[in-house]
């Protein structure tokens, strides 16, 4: 059995199992589903230990390796380019979509409070002020590079990697190559190692979401189930659309992408994480879809901490379910504004837990909505971020795949 069938065969037991769980309520057996939860955690641990050094494989290879340092420069304004497109078409997507799903919302008395909304609300206030743009602008670069990967600072992580990749390829011959073939050896070494963690992929996945799938039977009742369920709609729909694009522009047939995109998307959906996603994603570009390398190594790191395609639906849909639970009427500008800013906001949210909320929360003010409501969106979010993840995955790659056919372009000049 392929590797990608083992796993989807993996996950539907799973949700099978954990909607048979939730529906008998059996307190047993949800806490023997409990008990699973470490099990996932250990495989998702398993694989974040090698996203770093892998990471910092990739883009030194990646960029080092290139002919004429100023490809570099002309990679990083296409995949500029193609993050804002892929972003602008999702919002105009967006707009018209969730206003009209969340117009069949049930009217009348609203539901409590999920269960920890007030406290994430509380949690989310704590963080910190949203910062501003000078602040943020300083914080791109890191004091400490290693300090900064070890808390998750992704993108002043990226950056630096980037400028040492740069300065890897401005040495002389001498040192070029000796760095280069060390940390080539270092990725082939890390992909052998990730390799024998997603062979254990099954077992992760199902430890991961019969949990959450024993849990989610009473928050699909109601008014938060129509949240999850319309969010989920206009997220698939979203994926949906990509594959298309990657035919038309990027000249991979949709079977051929979708194929090796499964994997990736499968591990986004268990662990809600696209850094987790990373090597299966390499995998998917280098071997399935044979990308040039030097494109795969800039692209899927920089699209991994700094790409939000989900940003939009996240953002729109959040907005709407929050004036529908506190009764105040959100119209066509106040989502204009919304949607414009996850587009060009996402990029700047803080390498931390809820960085987007934290985003998120001055824009609720703006638009006449409750700070409070940010934490219903995260009581609620365990579901909804898994579709995200698989969407900003599924977007990296495709974003991957059109910045290549334009390096193509820069080859043969």
């Amino acid at each position: 059995m392929k590797e990608g069938t083992r796993v989807l065969a993996s996950l539907v037991l799973a949700i099978l199992l954990g909607a048979l769980i939730a529906s008998t309520g059996n307190p047993r057996a949800l806490q023997a589903a409990d008990a699973l939860v470490p099990v996932g955690e250990l495989w998702v641990t398993a694989i974040r230990m090698t996203v770093i050094p892998l990471l910092v494989a990739l883009i030194v290879t990646g960029v080092a390796s290139a002919s004429d340092v100023r490809d570099i420069g002309r990679m990083g304004a296409s995949a500029l380019g193609v993050f804002l497109a892929l972003l602008i078409g999702a919002a105009a997507l967006v707009i018209p979509t969730v206003p009209l799903l969340f117009s069949f919302m049930p009217t009348g008395a609203r539901p409590a409070l999920p269960p920890g909304a007030a406290e994430a609300a509380s949690e989310v206030a704590r963080s910190g002020q949203t910062p501003t743009f000078a602040s943020w602008l300083t914080s791109l670069l890191p004091a400490n590079p290693i300090s900064a990967a070890a808390n998750g600072a992704m993108v002043p992580f990226i950056l630096f990697v980037l400028l040492f990749a740069i300065a890897v390829a401005r040495s002389s011959t001498e040192t070029r190559t000796t760095l280069v073939a060390f940390f080539r050896a270092l990725g082939e070494a890390m992909m052998t190692l990730v390799r024998g963690v997603i062979w254990l992929a099954p077992i992760g996945v199902f430890a991961m979401v019969l949990p959450i799938t024993a849990h989610a039977g009473g928050s699909m009742a109601g008014a938060i189930g129509f949240y999850i369920a319309a969010y989920t709609l206009v997220t698939l729909l979203v994926i949906a659309l990509l594959y298309p694009v990657v035919a038309l522009v990027g000249g991979i047939p949709m079977g051929r992408f979708a194929k090796a995109a499964l994997p990736a998307q499968l591990i986004a959906f268990s662990s809600s994480s696209s850094l987790a996603a990373l090597p299966a994603l390499v995998e998917a570009a280098e071997d399935a879809l044979a990308l040039p390398k030097n494109v795969t190594g800039f692209m899927l790191p920089l699209g991994a901490a700094m790409f939000k395609l989900a940003a939009p639906t996240t953002w729109t849909a959040g907005a709407m379910f929050i004036a529908w639970f506190y009764n105040v009427p959100i119209h066509a500008p106040e989502l204009f504004t919304i949607a414009l800013a996850s587009v060009f906001l996402g990029f700047a949210s803080p390498g931390i837990p809820r960085g987007g909320f934290i985003m998120l929360t001055p824009l609720l003010l703006a638009v006449g909505l409750p700070v409070e409501g940010v934490g219903i969106l995260i009581a609620v979010d365990a579901i909804p971020d898994t579709i995200a993840t698989v969407l900003n995955v599924t977007g990296n790659l495709v974003a991957t795949v059109l910045v290549a056919r334009r390096s193509r372009t820069w080859l043969v000049q």
